[in-house]
Order: C-alpha cells, then sequence, then structure tokens
C-alpha cells in the first residue's frame, strides 16, 4: 500500500508522534485521531480528527474512505478497571466496528508485552517467545491487551476483516533501562513493521513481535519476517552506557525473571 489513506488512532501519543514522519509518503493522506492535539501540528498530507476512540459514530466518519487503520489509542498505562475497560477494551471494539461499517478491512492493533508479562524468561525456547504465546497477562492494563488481541480474532474470524496485532516490547527513542535492552523497538524498525503491515497481500489474522533485533532480545522475530518486516536496529548501542549506570539485569530477582518485570508486583489497578 505505497500510497492510500491511513488512519492513525492516539496520533497525539508518544508512539503515534514518532510514527507520522516515517509513514509519511507520496500520496498517501493519513488522518490523526486523537483528543489532543498532535505536536507538532499536521503538514501536508495529514489531517486531524479530534474525538475519543469510545465514540463510534465519530470513527466510522473518520475510517469512510480509508485503506488501512492503525490503532495506537487508549490507555497505555496501568489504571483502573473502570479506565482500561473503557479506553481500551470499549475502545478496541469501536474501532473494530467502525471499520467493518466503513468497510475498512485492515486493521493494526497495538497489544503489549504486558499481555505476556508473567511469562519465565527461563522457559523461553530457542529463537524467542513465539508472538502467539499464550496470554499470562500481568496487570489489568496487559488483560485489557488480551481482550484487544481476541477482539482482533473475533473480527478477523467473523468478518474476514485484516488485522494484525502487534505486541509491542518498548517503542522508545533508546531502551529506557537495561530490561528495555530485551524489548526495545526503534523509531525506525517502528516505522518499517507498519509499512510491512500496511503492505502485506492478505495476511489474515496475525500476531508479531513489535521490537528490533536485539542481540539480548526475549522475542521471536520470524513471525514479523514473515509478512516483510526486518528491523535493522539493535539495542547493543546503548547497553554499555545503561549497564554502567544502572548495573546489569539481576538474575537472582524472581521478579526480574518474568518478562513483564516489577509490572508483575505493581500495585493492581493503580495508575504507575
Amino acid at each position: 500500500m505505497a500510497d492510500g489513506r491511513i488512519v492513525i488512532t492516539g496520533a497525539s501519543g508518544k508512539v503515534g508522534s514518532l510514527l507520522r514522519p516515517r509513514i509519511r509518503r507520496g500520496d498517501r493522506e493519513i488522518r490523526l485521531f486523537d483528543l489532543a492535539e498532535p505536536s507538532p501540528p499536521p503538514v501536508d498530507g495529514e489531517v486531524f480528527l479530534q474525538h475519543s476512540v469510545t465514540d463510534l459514530d465519530a470513527l466510522a466518519k473518520a475510517f469512510d474512505g480509508a485503506d488501512a487503520v492503525v490503532h495506537l489509542g487508549g490507555q497505555s498505562r496501568e489504571a483502573s478497571a473502570e479506565d482500561v475497560i473503557d479506553r481500551n477494551i470499549r475502545g478496541t471494539y469501536c474501532v473494530l466496528e467502525a471499520a467493518r461499517r466503513a468497510g475498512v478491512d485492515r486493521v493494526v492493533l497495538a497489544s503489549s508485552n504486558h499481555a505476556v508479562g508473567f511469562h519465565d524468561r527461563g522457559e523461553i525456547p530457542p529463537g524467542g517467545l513465539p508472538a502467539d504465546a499464550p496470554a499470562r497477562p500481568d496487570t489489568l492494563y496487559g488483560w485489557s491487551k488480551v481482550a484487544i488481541e481476541s477482539a482482533g480474532r473475533l473480527f478477523a474470524d467473523r468478518f474476514g476483516m485484516n488485522v494484525i496485532v502487534l505486541r509491542i516490547g518498548v517503542w522508545f527513542p533508546k531502551p529506557p533501562d537495561v530490561r528495555g535492552l530485551s524489548l526495545w523497538m526503534s523509531p525506525d524498525d517502528g516505522g518499517r513493521l507498519i509499512e510491512a503491515c500496511l503492505s502485506t497481500k492478505d495476511p489474515g489474522y496475525r500476531m508479531v513481535w513489535g521490537v528490533s533485533r536485539n542481540t539480548r532480545g526475549w522475542y521471536s522475530l520470524k513471525e514479523g519476517e514473515a509478512i516483510g518486516y526486518h528491523p535493522q536496529d539493535d539495542s547493543e548501542a546503548y547497553a554499555e552506557d545503561l549497564i554502567a549506570k544502572l548495573g546489569p539485569l539481576d538474575e537472582s530477582d524472581p521478579e526480574l525473571r518474568r518478562v513483564g518485570g516489577t509490572w508483575c508486583s505493581i500495585p493492581l489497578g493503580e495508575p504507575n
């Protein structure tokens, strides 16, 4: 999909702001859907639509004539059950239903590594934890991401939509900590991943890890490679400085043996 109309929900958030310049191209129109105004402001080829992802009618109008939706909107951290249910579960249902009503058959859903946070790193098979590893959420936030994944499966099976679920590690300019060396996805690789999701032919329902080609990576890359995602960056470029500053990952700490790290023990339902 070299050109066309792409809607990004949550376009004003950190990830949306990283993605925008990396998928602008040619005659592509990008519709930025968010409650908050984007920064920087929209440029040529971008249109801002100010609404909530829980507004089904506004979503359906925004999706009219679109070729694909990249759903990044919602609650991005641990929060109350009410918030994660409303913003993530209800919001994603609205996105999928609006896409169905508008005839958009390709939706990319942002899930998270926290959907599998209780997996033990010692049990990860050679080649990395598969992208479709059984759900083991570490928080209410992680649980809401599992619900998002299953909603995508429902709409793919029932309506024949193409739905690609991205279990994202940490999509930051740099790895934020030592654990992040295993989870990081660079901004440029994030752009490559979304382009692969937009261009792969008839993907059906897929689950893919959103990570870079990290030397210390825990997650499988083969599912991404199957849709044409070939990450080029490696968090190892930041390893020496991070370890010197923060120390190595403490392998004796049971909490850090889980892929969700400290999220496995933070107070459930409290903002973090």
